[in-house]
Order: C-alpha cells, then structure tokens, then sequence
C-alpha cells in the first residue's frame, strides 16, 4: 500500500509517516510546503529508507498536487496539511484561510479527477482521510463530551477554518461520491512537537528559568492524547473505517492548564533539579480572546467499532514527553533560537 500525507513535516504528521513506515511497512509520499512549523529533521528514522519519499509542494498549487498524483499513484491520502496554532490564526488569519480551506478544496479537487481516472479496482480501495480537531466545536459545557454529532461552533479563526475544511471534505464525498473519513481529535502532545505549544513551550521555558505565561485563570480544560496514539487511531480508521464516517479520537484525559504546567514542573524537578520549585515561575496572563472554556471527546465510537483505545495515560505520556525533550535539545534548541523565540501571540483584537 502506498498512501500520500500532506504536512508530513509537522508534528502529528511526521509521528504518522513514522509509525507507517516503520511499524505498518506502508509506503509514504510525504508532500509538505515547509513552512515555520515544518521540521524534517523530525524524519531522520526513516529519511533513507525505501518506503519513504518527501516531495516539497503546497497544497494550494493545484497543478503540482496534479502532478503528484499521477507520479506517485497513492491508494489513499492523508491529509494533515494546515495551520494549526490558535493564537497565530488571531494575528493572521488569511494564512489560515488560504491553507485551511483553500488548500482543502484545491487537495480535494485534484484527489477527485485522480481518483476518477483510476480502474475500478482500485477507485473502490481508494480513501481520502481528512484529520481534524476538536476545536471545531466550540466550548463543551461542564461535564459534557464532544462526539460525533456535535454541532459545529468554532470560536477562532483558526477552528473556523476546519470547520469550513471538514464540510468541504463531506460536501465532495456527498456530491462527488469521493471516499471520504474524517477524524476528530482532542489536544496531543509527545516528542517533536513545536515549541510554540503549551507543553513544550512551559517545558522548555521552566528550563530556561523564565516565566510560565498562563492564560485568564488558568483553569481551561482540555482532553490530551498522546500524538503515538492518534497516529496509531488514524492508521486503523484508514484500514477499517467506515466510508462517509465520522471518528472522534481522545485520550480520556481530561486536564486543566494548570494541572499540565504543574505536572511538567513536577517532572523537570525530579529530573533536572533547580535551585527552587519551577512551579514558582507560573505567572497569569491576559487571556486569549474568544478562549474557549473546554474540551473533551467521547471516543466510544471508534472504541467499540474499530477497537481502537488509547494506550498512554497522561501521567505516562507526559513523564515520556519531559524525557525526550530533556534527551533532545539539539532539536528544539534551534528552533527556539530561530523560528519561534517563545514570544507573546494572539493578542490582536
């Protein structure tokens, strides 16, 4: 089998060429425009190997996408490719929607004239799996989780632009007849993740001795998942899902923001002892606007149906994550310096 990820040079898509490559013996075509967030170093493990190929194109190009395609003849495409980070989206928004949507359409036709033209073999094998996010449904009310058929209510730009992306993706499966999946999935973390994100950037800054921004009270929830999970949830929804599904995927790991900022200090001291307490860094901040209050996803769907279930707790998940950050500067480290310096975002109003 060979499958084509757009933004495979991302965090969540490098750990799925990975696990694909490596654990699955599937072929990768890795198509990635490599902007900010993009890292290929995060594909050393399997940069030379046979089943693996990265292909530098931006998904807004239709004619290249085209060209991909027909070079490449993938059985099925997953597509990660996209803007990703709320505060950033508040700051810029038309990136979000040129890549988010645009992109998406731009993806979708090309995937549909190829699929059309393959024999009937292999259009009826063929899928077209698009991961989302639960911030697509705005804030849950207390005690509440998100399924698969809760209304969407996206409060960001940046969640605005996955819902359009998500409708898009259904529109053509219903229209079209093209073999769509979508998935939805709660906050992850692990290794390799951009040091802009909440774990990483708290992680590296307790390091660093310098303040750990909490946004309003600190006191948003959010469902984490443990990014080896997800991928591993995506690879089965490609296997085995349903045609025109829906799957939401979280991690039954429901947290606060302080709890998280607490428990990477907790760890960062037993680890790397400072010369006091890192949670003594934690400072409130000006919250984000139109912050949503909290998420969290109901996997039973894709539990009962595909037998799939996250294997990391969040305490197990985390103490792995601290590790490999604390074992792997030399990756992080020029980022930091560079491309993100772990300065204040999305606070334009």
């Amino acid at each position: 089998m060979r499958v084509l990820v757009t933004g495979g040079a991302g965090f969540i898509g490098s750990t799925l060429c990975r696990h694909l490559v490596v654990e699955r013996g599937i072929e990768v075509v890795n198509v990635d425009c490599l902007t900010y967030a993009a890292n290929l170093r995060s594909l050393d493990p399997i940069a030379n190997r046979p089943g693996y190929r990265f292909i530098q194109a931006d998904i807004c190009d239709g004619p290249a996408l085209d060209a991909i395609l027909a070079d490449t003849a993938p059985d099925a495409i997953l597509h990660l490719a996209a803007e990703s980070h709320v505060d950033r989206s508040i700051d810029g928004p038309a990136r979000f929607i040129e890549t988010n949507i645009v992109g998406t359409y731009t993806l979708l036709d090309a995937a549909r004239a190829y699929w059309q033209g393959l024999p009937e073999t292999k259009r009826s094998a063929f899928r077209f799996l698009q991961i989302s996010t639960d911030e697509t449904f705005g804030s849950a009310a207390p005690d509440a989780l998100f399924n698969e058929a809760t209304p969407y209510a996206p409060s960001s730009p940046y969640s605005a632009s996955k819902a359009a992306a998500d409708h898009l993706v259904r529109a053509w499966h219903t229209t079209y007849g093209l073999p769509t999946l979508t998935t939805t999935c709660s906050n992850n973390y692990g290794p390799y993740q951009f040091p802009e994100k909440l774990i990483p950037h708290m992680l590296i800054n307790a390091l660093e001795g310098k303040p750990l921004p909490i946004y309003g009270d600190g006191l948003h929830e959010r469902d984490w998942l443990f990014v080896d999970d997800h991928v591993k949830a995506l690879a089965i929804v490609l296997e085995r899902g349903r045609i025109g599904e829906t799957y939401a995927i979280g991690g039954r790991a429901t947290r606060t923001n302080i709890a998280v900022v607490e428990k990477v200090c907790e760890l960062l001291d037993g680890l790397r002892p400072a010369a006091r307490p890192r949670r003594e860094l934690m400072a409130f901040v000006q919250d984000r606007p139109g912050h949503d209050r909290r998420y969290a996803i109901d996997p039973t769907k894709i539990e009962v149906e595909l037998g799939w279930r996250a294997e990391k707790s969040f305490d197990s998940g985390i103490a792995r994550t601290v590790r490999w950050y604390l074992d792997n500067e030399s990756w992080w480290r020029p980022l930091r310096e560079g491309v993100y310096r772990g300065e204040r975002l999305g606070l334009k109003t």
